[in-house]
């Protein structure tokens, strides 16, 4: 197995298209081979196998060859870098929002 490098792409450019999120929402399930992806999808296999490689390109998908086929599954760490991204910039800002939520009096 290769040795892990880091992602090409941007995770919020191949988060910002909803075929790829449906993708992402069909491996969170488990692990997939590309054709049982593309029957599950209003899009052609190429179409699929596209987006697939964009995911793979920003570090949120990671292929394994089994025989002829090649199964996708999640990478861990390309979802824990957005992770880690939201709440850098968000995590003060709603732990300051929820401060104030719980601690003002609503109007009259």
């Amino acid at each position: 197995m290769p040795p892990e490098t880091a992602a090409a792409g941007d995770p919020f450019d191949a988060l910002a298209d909803g075929n790829r999120r449906e993708i992402l929402r069909l491996l969170a399930e488990r692990a997939r081979p590309v054709h049982e992806l593309a029957a599950a999808m209003p899009i052609s296999r190429p179409a699929v196998s596209r987006h697939l490689r964009l995911l793979s390109e920003a570090g949120l998908v990671a292929e394994k060859r089994e025989g002829t086929s090649r199964i996708y599954s999640l990478r861990h760490e390309g979802a824990g870098a957005v992770e880690a991204y939201l709440e850098k910039i968000w995590g003060d800002a709603a732990r300051r929002f929820r401060f104030m939520a719980e601690n003002t009096e609503p109007p009259r």
